[in-house]
């Protein structure tokens, strides 16, 4: 890493917002989540749907859908 990145600390940027955020009582957290442009996660919620499609459970998730987002008027 080149000098110009760094402080007069030793620390980039990056590691100081760290610091920064660590003294603040923050825990920085990385994880993993579906990425819903890739092919496969639109093919395992079709799925999905198709499996609740027509149960008792069905009437509950959309009730549940409906009420957790704004949708906006037409």
């Amino acid at each position: 890493m080149s000098q110009a990145s760094r402080d007069g600390d030793g620390l980039t940027k990056f590691q100081r917002y760290r610091q920064r955020q660590q003294h603040r009582g923050m825990k920085m957290l990385r994880i993993w989540v579906p990425d819903t442009s890739h092919p496969e996660f639109a093919a395992e919620a079709r799925r999905q749907g198709e499996m609740l499609r027509g149960r008792p459970e069905e009437a509950d998730a959309t009730n549940f859908i409906a009420e957790a987002f704004e949708w906006p008027e037409p």
